[in-house]
């Protein structure tokens, strides 16, 4: 993926001024929980329009759609990029769609239910992944999901703490060209970023690289 700075500030102004417009707004809540967290939705919106992806699929956990979701469907809007997000639960998909409407995103968001790891399996060459480890089955994801390789991001969020091979990270670190940098957010996300680069030789081999970023508390 070629990176647009243009988009990437764009969504970012996008999703700031929604949060600013939204922060305190009690009809765009699930419940008694609020969706607009600002302090990460900026940067992922941002990641996601600025490496131009053409297709993102967030897997949710029990709780539904939340913050990444609102950031990705931001991010979707500008870039007209198809947005899917799994619900591997029985949730109520209407209501949710009427939340994504006080932001105007409901057109930007494709709700799926069902096994996040069969549905993942229909998609092939994923851009951009949101992946939220409180769903059980999230160490299966990491081996089936379908990135592209010539450029993809992952994110995972929620990482459970001291589970060895618990963060996709952890999964691909053997690979040539991992770097893990961590710092303290939220309940821990995950970056890696997935793409190809040219070697120094004459001869021009190609190799997978992977770049890391964790957030934790």
């Amino acid at each position: 993926m070629k990176w647009s700075p243009q988009d990437a500030m764009q969504a970012y102004l996008n999703t700031l001024q929604l949060c600013k417009t939204h922060s305190n707004d009690e009809d765009c809540t699930l419940g008694t929980r609020n969706i607009i967290q600002p302090q990460c939705m900026e940067f992922i919106s941002a990641l996601a329009a600025g490496n131009q992806a053409k297709l993102m699929v967030q897997v949710t956990s029990h709780q539904g759609i939340n913050p990444l979701t609102i950031a990705l469907a931001v991010a979707a809007k500008h870039t007209k990029a198809r947005f899917v997000c799994i619900l591997h639960q029985l949730q109520d998909i209407e209501n949710y769609r009427a939340q994504l409407s006080c932001f105007d995103l409901e057109d930007a968001v494709e709700l799926v239910y069902g096994n996040p790891c069969e549905v993942i399996m229909e998609f092939k060459n994923i851009d951009f992944a949101a992946i939220d480890c409180k769903f059980e089955g999230f160490l299966r994801l990491f081996e089936i999901i379908d990135v592209n390789l010539r450029g993809s991001v992952v994110v995972v969020s929620n990482i459970p703490e001291r589970r060895t091979g618990a963060s996709f990270g952890e999964v691909i670190k053997g690979r040539t060209g991992v770097d893990c940098v961590t710092r303290s957010i939220g309940e821990g996300m995950e970056l890696t970023r997935i793409g190809l680069m040219n070697c120094c030789k004459p001869q021009k081999k190609r190799f997978k690289r992977f770049h890391v970023i964790t957030f934790e508390d």
